[in-house]
């Protein structure tokens, strides 16, 4: 397996600022206007963006949420644990992206807009190297950071999680 610095300086990637590196692979030519989106967009978006995002041991991808689909698939290295919880009743899925559908890892899975969600590798994984696909396309002014004391005011079941996936 090759090393978490190999992808890294291969595919040119950047910190995250929610944890991890990351490097654009593509963004759609074509826009969708504000009009012919739903209105919890506050502009114009491309139909789609795609990144690689890598996590290692030591990182976590922050809570945080979007207001588009996001579908994740797995590349490389060690299985991604993400976190999704359902702001309507505060429900836990636990989405296990890996080669290994015998220990309940799949290749891909999506994470619905607006719920809040956050990853790091599994147990004993040195690092996880997957992919983000985006649509309508992943914009800065649709991303919002958790906040920890707003999370469990809301989420107090998920403590645990909560304050591992936050910045203090």
């Amino acid at each position: 397996m090759k090393p978490a610095t190999y992808w890294v300086e291969k595919y040119q990637m950047q910190p995250h600022p929610e944890g991890g590196y990351f490097v654009e692979t593509y963004r759609a030519a074509e826009v969708l206007s504000q009009a012919a989106l739903p209105a919890r967009f506050g502009g114009d978006r491309t139909f789609s963006t795609a990144i690689y995002f890598l996590l290692e041991s030591h990182h976590v991808s922050a809570l945080h949420r979007i207001q588009s689909d996001e579908l994740w698939h797995f590349y490389a290295g060690g299985p991604l644990e993400v976190y999704v919880i359902y702001p309507e009743d505060g429900r836990l899925e636990v989405i296990r992206l890996g080669d290994d559908p015998e220990a309940g890892e799949v290749f891909q899975a999506a994470v619905p807009a607006g719920t809040w969600f956050g990853s790091r590798p599994a147990s004993g994984s040195t690092y996880s190297l997957v992919g983000c696909t985006v649509a309508p396309g992943f914009d800065f002014a649709d991303f919002e950071l958790a906040e920890r004391t707003d999370l469990l005011a809301k989420y107090p079941q998920h403590r645990a999680l909560i304050e591992a996936l936050t910045p203090s």
